[in-house]
């Protein structure tokens, strides 16, 4: 099997190696399916190299160093070094960040032209994008059931600036040759979006057949179930792959520096024009923010959205250290309530 046809590069290998490259197609808990010069097969972690805290634990599209075994599972001994890759806390004690997909080179943000459609759940999507090192398209589905559409495309385009905004429908196959654009062979596109917004109908329309389940949808709230059980990724019929998996619904904010500058560009440009350098951006005078959700500049919501995202970030990164920050502002604030019931 050709490596190349999925991602991979020659010089991605380290020399004076005698492993072969491979990349994980599926995570199955402690098994790993993988597919490399030799064709499809299994692998199970070396422990010494990552229990010993040496490697990072791969993941879904993550490419490996293994020792091939042809009568059983291969002994996968190094994760190669990242191109782009999504994250959470890791449910395991001690272990702070998990990747849950790697190496791949877009992400289609993807809500429904329906009820699921949600501002703020796109401007989180969009930063997780941005934090993620690839490039980020935004995907309205179900343009077939949407009798008003403009107002979620002005919506979409205005929040997600210089990024593609398209209207598609895997019924209709209206917008899947621009979406079948970016899913060129060789390249791999990961799904963020919430269940019931049709992403396996859209990698279904993608391939031209039926590769994945697609799950009902509610009447009441035009929600569905997910319809993934484990981290994975397909290879479309044209060459290009699709990473699907459950755990995106857990992602959590770590270093957004550069998510936040890219998916908020208009709250962005204000900071560090307050007139003090340790503004909190509430009562302070001279306060470049509070100046310009007066004047109309830049929308309280964005504000608010961007904050959030920043404590989101903080807690992720140090949950002691946030917690203790909390606690003492709390205590602060209680502090002050009393002097002012004694005086």
């Amino acid at each position: 099997m050709n490596l190349e046809a999925y991602g991979f590069t020659p010089d991605m290998t380290p020399e004076q190696t005698q492993e072969i490259p491979a990349r994980i197609t599926a995570v199955h808990k402690e098994r790993y399916a993988l597919v490399c010069a030799y064709g499809e097969t299994y692998g199970r972690l070396k422990t010494k190299e990552y229990y010993g805290g040496e490697e990072e634990f791969p993941t879904v599209g993550d490419f490996v160093l293994i020792g091939y075994n042809p009568g059983g599972d291969s002994r996968i001994v190094k994760t190669l070094p990242r191109r782009t890759f999504f994250s959470r806390r890791d449910p395991a004690p001690g272990r702070g960040e998990q990747a849950v997909a790697a190496n791949f080179d877009y992400v289609f943000i993807v809500q429904s032209l329906n009820q699921d459609f949600n501002p703020r759940r796109l401007e989180r999507y969009l930063t997780l994008a941005w934090q993620s090192g690839a490039v980020p398209v935004v995907v309205l589905t179900k343009a077939d059931l949407a009798a008003e559409r403009e107002p979620y495309l002005r919506a979409a385009e205005e929040l997600a600036a210089g990024v593609p905004v398209l209207a598609v429908s895997a019924r209709t196959g209206e917008g899947i040759g621009d979406l079948a654009a970016y899913a060129a062979p060789g390249k791999t596109v990961v799904f963020l979006g919430s269940s019931g917004v049709g992403k396996s109908s859209l990698v279904n329309a993608l391939a031209g057949e039926l590769l994945m389940a697609v799950g009902d949808i509610r009447e009441r709230d035009g929600k569905g179930r997910h319809t993934t059980i484990h981290r994975q990724l397909v290879m479309l019929p044209g060459g290009a792959m699709v990473i699907d998996t459950p755990g995106m619904r857990e992602l959590g904010m770590w270093d957004v520096s550069v998510g936040l500058d890219e998916a908020f560009p208009d709250v962005e440009q204000y900071l560090g024009k307050c007139r003090f350098g340790n503004c909190r951006h509430q009562t302070e005078p001279g306060c470049a923010i509070r100046a310009a959700i007066e004047s109309g500049a830049l929308s309280p919501q964005r504000w608010q959205s961007y904050v959030s995202l920043k404590t989101e970030s903080a807690y992720s990164d140090d949950r002691a250290a946030f917690l203790q920050q909390k606690r003492q502002k709390f205590k602060a604030i209680a502090k002050i309530n009393r002097q002012r019931s004694d005086d």
